[in-house]
This record gives C-alpha cells, structure tokens and sequence, in this order.
C-alpha cells in the first residue's frame, strides 16, 4: 500500500519538462535528475515533494523521447507512484524498468485535488480518497511486472534471477 498526498498535473505531461534536456549530458546521475526533475513545468516540484509523493495526472503522461532519465527523475526525487489517466508505452515500460510504480486510473484528474491524501494499492488496482469515502478502480499490474517493481526494476531483478538459477545450477 502507498500512501501520501498528490502533486497534479494536467494531460500530456511530457520527457522534456519531467528531466529538461539540457541535463542529460550527466547521464543518470541521482543528484543531477533529482534537482531538476519537473523544474520547468513547476518550479515548486522540489518544495512539494518534500511532503508529497503520489504524481496524478491527465491523459498521456511522459510521451515524447524514450529516455529512461525521466521515470528515474521522478523516482529519485522522491515519487513513489505515478498514476493518470493514460501514459505513454514507452515511458510506461521505462517506468517498470527503474522500478517506479505507475497505474492507469480512469477519472483519476477529475476526482483527485492537488495536496489530496489518498491510499493506492497497486496489487488490486485500487485507489482509496479517505476524504471523499471515493475508490477509484485502476488498472493492476500483472504479477510478472509486480516481480520487477518488488526487485526495484529489471536490472535488480534479472541479477535475482540469474543468481537464483546459478545457486540451483551449482547443487
């Protein structure tokens, strides 16, 4: 279960303005994307995450550029989830790969406000606003997905895999 207070954003949130291109010549360096994550969309992203941790947005969420730098942007500012109403594949996947938990919810924009505490478990695709007494049903999470999330990505969780069958191989 995650739970926290939201930062919103509208539709059609893109790469550039999750990790400005101008930072990506440090490649993934944790304190270069962490800094700037989000800063030319909202100038405050550092203030607020520093009490919220839950990203909702409106449809298409991290189109544009396949860069992985935007989900680790996110993550190691400190964002335990992102849920919208639609994202894009790519950022998606990417998303999964670092091990930032993201769900699509329908009526997610229209329903929760900015600063809002709310309750989201994943496993179940649910989304709990205590405030409202509301659930908003997500989109889950298939278990092989939840497996790389759990691991903190698909690095972590191949290098599981590989160990675990190397030690069984080795008996």
């Amino acid at each position: 279960m995650i739970r926290g207070r939201v930062i919103k954003y509208g539709d059609d949130v893109d790469t550039d303005v999750i990790i400005p291109g101008r930072y990506l010549k440090h490649g993934a360096d944790p304190g270069i994307l962490r800094t700037h994550a989000m800063e030319d969309l909202d100038p405050m992203f550092g203030d607020k995450v520093k009490e919220r941790r839950i990203i909702v947005a409106g449809r298409n969420f991290g189109y544009g550029s396949s860069r992985e730098q935007a989900p680790l942007a996110l993550k190691y500012a400190g964002i335990k989830i992102v849920l919208a109403e639609s994202f894009s594949r790519i950022f998606f996947r990417n998303a999964i790969n670092v091990g930032l938990p993201v769900m699509e919810v329908p009526g997610i924009s229209d329903t929760v406000e900015d600063g809002e505490y709310i309750e989201v478990d994943i496993k179940a695709g649910i989304v709990r606003i205590p405030a409202k007494n509301r659930e908003l049903g997500g989109t889950s999470i298939p278990e092989f997905l939840m497996d790389i999330l759990e691991a903190g990505g698909l690095v972590p969780y191949l290098r599981r895999r590989l160990h675990a069958e190397n030690s069984s191989n080795s008996r």
